[in-house]
C-alpha cells in the first residue's frame, strides 16, 4: 500500500514538472516572439524617422536654393509648398522683388557699377544710343527694359533685356575671366593689347605649350608665351598694357635682353585663367532599415 502511495506521488511529480517545463518553454517562444516583434516595430519607426528627417533636410536646401538665387518670390513660411512653386514665373518678378538674392545682386549691384561701366564698349555698336550718340548708361537700358515689359512685344523686351546682358557692366565679367578655355579670344585680346601699343607681331598663332591648373579649385589656367622684339618704349608700351589689361595675365617667367641700337627682346612665360562651367548634381542618398545609411 504504501508503495503504491509513494508510486502515484512521483507519477504526479513527474507530470507536475513536465507541465512546469512546458509553461517555461511557451514563456520563452512568447517572450522571444515579443522582442522581435519590438525589434522590428522599432527598426521600422526609425527607418521611418530617418526618411522623413532626409525629406525635410531636402525640402529645406531646396527652399533655400530658391530664395539665395532668386528664382520666386520668399514663402510665407521656412519652405515653399506645391502651390507656390506652381504659381513661380521667374520671368514675371521683378528684380525689387527679391532683395538681396544673386538675382538681385546682379542685376542691381553688379549690372550698375559704375566701375565696371567705365571700361570702353567701342567694340560693339548697338551698345550706342543715337539719340545721344554716346553709350547707353544703366539707367536708361533698364528704362527701355521697363517701357518693354509694360508696352511692348516679347521681341522687344527680350531686345532689351539682350542690350542689358551685352552692354552693361555686366559685359566684363566674362571679358575678365572668361567661362570657359578659349584659345581665339585669348589671342585676341593680346593681338589688341598690341595693336594699343601700336606693335605688330609677325605672327600670332597657339604655341601648343598649354597646360590646366586647378586654382584653389575654383579657377583653372593655362600658359601662353609671350615674344616681343622692338624699341624700349614699344615694349615697355606692351608690358604696362598687359598690366592694365581687364583680362589678367600672371607673368611667371620673363628675360629681357638688348637685341640690338635701342631694341629690347622680351621672353615671358604667362598664365590666363578661366572658369570652369557651373554645374548642380544631384546627390542620391540610401538608408537602410537599422539606421545604417
Amino acid at each position: 500500500m504504501a508503495r503504491e502511495i509513494a508510486i502515484g506521488k512521483r507519477a504526479r511529480i513527474s507530470k507536475a514538472q513536465q507541465y512546469t517545463i512546458l509553461a517555461v518553454l511557451g514563456a520563452g517562444m512568447f517572450l522571444g516572439v515579443a522582442i522581435a516583434l519590438v525589434q522590428h516595430f522599432s527598426n521600422q519607426i526609425s527607418f521611418n524617422a530617418n526618411v522623413i528627417a532626409e525629406e525635410d533636410k531636402a525640402i529645406v536646401a531646396y527652399s533655400d536654393a530658391i530664395k539665395n538665387i532668386g528664382i520666386c518670390k520668399k514663402p510665407a513660411g521656412d519652405t515653399y509648398t506645391d502651390d507656390e512653386l506652381k504659381k513661380c514665373n521667374p520671368d514675371s518678378i521683378n528684380v525689387s522683388e527679391v532683395p538681396g538674392t544673386l538675382r538681385s545682386n546682379i542685376l542691381e549691384g553688379m549690372a550698375a557699377n559704375k566701375a565696371l561701366s567705365s571700361v570702353p564698349k567701342e567694340n560693339t555698336s548697338s551698345c550706342i544710343n543715337t539719340l545721344t550718340g554716346k553709350a547707353y548708361t544703366y539707367d536708361e537700358m533698364q528704362t527701355l527694359l521697363e517701357i518693354a515689359s509694360a508696352e511692348g512685344t516679347s521681341e522687344e523686351i527680350n531686345a532689351a533685356s539682350e542690350l542689358i546682358q551685352s552692354c552693361s557692366a555686366l559685359r566684363v565679367i566674362p571679358d575678365a575671366l572668361p567661362a570657359f578655355k578659349n584659345e581665339e579670344a585669348l589671342l585676341s585680346s593680346l593681338n589688341k593689347i598690341f595693336i594699343l601699343s601700336n606693335w605688330e607681331p609677325e605672327s600670332l598663332s597657339p604655341t601648343g605649350n598649354y597646360g590646366t591648373a586647378a586654382i584653389g579649385n575654383k579657377l583653372d589656367a593655362f600658359s601662353v608665351r609671350l615674344s616681343v622684339e622692338s624699341d624700349v618704349a614699344t615694349t615697355r608700351g606692351v608690358l604696362s598694357n598687359i598690366e592694365r589689361s581687364i583680362r589678367e595675365f600672371n607673368i611667371e617667367r620673363a628675360t629681357i635682353e638688348w637685341g640690338g641700337t635701342n631694341t629690347l627682346v622680351l621672353q615671358a612665360q604667362a598664365t590666363a585663367f578661366y572658369t570652369s562651367p557651373s554645374t548642380l548634381s544631384e546627390v542620391t542618398k540610401t538608408i537602410k532599415v537599422g539606421g545604417r545609411k
